[in-house]
């Protein structure tokens, strides 16, 4: 049996740039498309965090409309609430990458407030990276390549093919102007070659074994084509 490596992020909160702390965590969606993906093909999942925090669910993702409707939504949670590994996740530095085989992570407003400055994870980061080992990042968890630059502000990640969420649908729910800065230009400016597909439909992107996708719909076909290179 394969073993693949989950971090989520640990914060609870998105800080505006006006000081409001938005309740936020991990996206529902993007946290169970790859776990299903993972374990219906039989590996085994670990979590990680920062500092071992015990990592929480947006709230917004559970609501129907962002959910894809009540159905899906009672879906995402009776998937959540048994999956023992989420409340018992390793430390981000305690990862030792030689005993996984790919490294995924789901996105979140949580993200922008802990995994765009963590250390670890950057460290992290670029060991999946240079292992060529499937390294899978969807919508908001591109914040967290931004931790990856060193003090000159170099990165391996620079010039690389990839999506995330963009200021169209940050706009969408209402966040373009609380942000206190938008993911999508980040990106530009690490620099990435960014590219986008449609707002709020299914777009992935993959340049060596580094493989993003944009809006939590694209979660899915994401963990599928991690899964299927690991075949």
């Amino acid at each position: 049996m394969g073993r693949s490596l989950i971090v989520l992020t640990g914060a609870g909160c998105w800080t505006s740039k006006n000081g409001y702390r938005h309740p936020a965590g991990y996206w529902a969606e993007e946290f169970v498309s790859p776990y299903d993906g993972f374990t219906d093909a039989g590996y085994e999942v670990t979590m990680a965090t920062p500092g071992v925090v015990i990592p929480v669910v947006d709230t917004m993702s559970l609501q129907p409309r962002y959910a894809g409707g009540e159905e899906n939504m009672l879906k995402e949670t009776v998937v959540i609430e048994p999956v023992e590994q989420l409340r018992h996740p390793i430390a981000i530095n305690d990862v030792r990458l030689e005993d996984y085989d790919a490294v995924y992570y789901p996105g979140g407003h949580g993200p922008m407030e802990d995994l765009a400055f963590d250390a670890d994870s950057a460290v992290l980061l670029r060991k999946a990276f240079a292992s060529g080992k499937p390294l899978a990042i969807v919508c908001h968890a591109r914040a967290a390549i931004l931790a990856t630059r060193d003090e000159h502000g170099k990165t391996p990640f620079a010039d690389l093919n990839v999506t995330g969420f963009c200021n169209e649908e940050e706009g969408g729910v209402g966040f373009t102007e609380d942000a206190r800065w938008p993911l999508e230009d980040e990106l530009k400016k690490l620099p990435t070659k960014y590219t986008r597909g449609p707002a709020r439909e299914s777009y992935s992107m993959s340049d060596g074994n580094l493989h993003t996708g944009q809006y939590p719909v694209s979660s899915g076909p994401l963990a599928r084509e991690v899964v299927k290179v690991l075949s």
